[in-house]
């Protein structure tokens, strides 16, 4: 039984998850740095094409993929106060260690100076692009691998300081750090990289990684052994221990587990893993191409106070209007009777069409470049509510002893998405530029033609993820192991 609280309780628990939403917003920060600034600052030294860059990102989004199906399992092993310190050390080494690339290539080739690289010429130049792209392909690894820690480490947190009733709100909070850091990385990267060079705005940002391991060693110890966490509040926090809660635990001990290569023998398996890879790299392609797209198309480049303003507006809207992604499913199953698996495949259906509006937003920038913004934002806005509720139909199918293999297996699923419309998208735009008016369609020619094929790619993925998935699984059909 709960003892009875005869002091005011204090709010720690706030603290920490103020703590988790600084690491959320740095860890954002962190992946954008380089997409706001490859085109305008780092592409003209080192003699980047679109087709280096997207091997940067597509390779980043396999490396990402593959690193979060051990990422758990090692937080879990580590604890969380120091799997967090580990991951975000790595991930923030990873990202001050871009700012020495152009160093080493120069070292490298045997050049007295980093200005020189950016004059170089025919095989000189291919050598120093070759070199510089290993280069940062290497950095992306090790920022990818430090990533992936980010939530695991923040959701165990999270159970560890927050009562079940409080977890979904406190999750929430910190979890708008993605959008916050989506936000202010546009309106602070480019003014770095303009101000200081490019190599700056990788260290002062990974070096906000630093200065939150030192808040986190201090602050940061478990509830019960932290001294800033008095009875009143652990009482609280612990107020699921009863021995009601001590049966479910037990319940779930017992629960068995579906073996791992038994997962592919099941269509909701399947259903999951599809909707994940149709829609995983159009999030990833508008995260890493849009600066550049409005630098290419309208010569907004990511510096200028039109440029930024484009990408913050772009994000706010993704940040504002994906708030509501999660209530639908709950208007349908309370307000409709449906079923929760029923009621989140029709509000996905929803979302799913919200990407549509992508097919306009190349046509429609030959008035403004406002409108492919607003336009890729409302995008934007339908894939995290998507997503959101992509994620839960795993809950509605798996029990819950095989949920964390299922995510693993979806996130690598998404990661390869997310690489082939990279890695391809680069590719593409590097051979539609050099085809000019010899490659045309619905009324462009060249790169801007290029960018419509992709953009009708991202804008039809989600329908055609949605008719995968119901096909795969027509109704509310859960697990049962025997």
């Amino acid at each position: 039984m709960t003892p009875i609280q005869t002091t005011k309780m204090s709010n720690f628990r706030w603290v920490i998850c103020a703590l988790l939403f600084l690491a959320t917003t740095i860890n954002y920060m962190d992946r954008q740095v380089l997409s706001l600034t490859w085109k305008d600052f780092i592409a003209p030294e080192f003699h980047w094409t679109d087709g280096d860059y997207g091997t940067i990102t597509g390779m980043f989004s396999l490396f990402y993929a593959i690193a979060n199906l051990f990422a758990g399992k090692f937080i879990d092993w580590m604890g969380t106060k120091k799997g967090y310190l580990i991951a975000i050390f790595v991930w923030s080494l990873g990202a001050v260690l871009h700012a020495g690339c152009g160093w080493v290539a120069m070292t490298y080739e045997g050049y007295d100076s980093v200005a020189q690289l950016g004059q170089l010429t025919g095989d000189a130049a291919v050598a120093i692009a070759t070199i510089s792209v290993w280069l940062f392909l290497s950095c992306r690894l090790i920022l990818a691998v430090g990533e992936a820690g980010n939530f695991p480490a923040a959701i165990k947190a999270t159970a560890e300081y927050f009562p079940k009733k409080d977890r979904a709100f406190s999750t929430s909070i910190f979890n708008s750090g993605a959008s916050v850091g989506a936000l202010a990385a546009p309106a602070t990267i480019p003014l770095l990289a303009r101000a200081w060079g490019w190599e700056m705005a990788f260290i002062i940002i990974g070096a906000l990684g630093f200065i939150w391991m030192g808040l986190w060693a201090w602050l940061y110890d478990k509830p019960a052994k932290n001294p800033r966490v008095n009875q009143a509040e652990l009482n609280y926090i612990e107020q699921d221990n009863d021995l009601a809660e001590a049966q479910d635990r037990d319940n779930v001990k017992e629960e068995k587990t579906i073996p791992f290569f038994q997962c592919f023998t099941y269509k909701q398996t399947w259903s999951f893993l599809v909707g994940k890879f149709m829609t995983d790299g159009v999030w990833w392609f508008f995260l890493f191409w849009a600066p550049a797209y409005f630098s290419d198309q309208y010569g907004y480049t990511s510096d200028s106070a039109m440029g930024i303003a484009l990408i913050f507006t772009l994000y706010a809207i993704v940040t504002i209007l994906s708030i509501g992604g999660g209530y639908l499913p709950t208007y349908f199953v309370d307000k409709k009777g449906m079923n929760p698996y029923l009621g989140r495949m029709r509000a996905m259906f929803i979302f799913a069409c919200f990407p549509v509006l992508g097919l306009f937003a190349q046509p429609m920038g030959a008035y403004s470049a406002w409108w492919p913004a607003i336009l890729i934002g409302l995008l934007g806005a339908g894939h995290q509510a998507w997503s959101a509720n992509l994620f839960s139909t795993i809950g509605d199918m798996f029990p819950k002893s095989t949920i964390g293999t299922i995510v693993g297996l979806g996130t690598m699923a998404g990661g390869i998405g997310s690489m082939s419309i990279n890695l391809g998208s680069g590719k593409f735009f590097d051979w539609a530029a050099a085809q000019g008016a010899n490659f045309q369609f619905f009324g462009f020619e060249g790169k801007p033609a290029a960018y419509m094929v992709v953009f009708c790619i991202c804008a039809v993925a989600y329908l055609i993820g949605w008719c995968i998935m119901k096909a795969l699984v027509p109704k509310y059909k859960p697990i049962e192991i025997d």
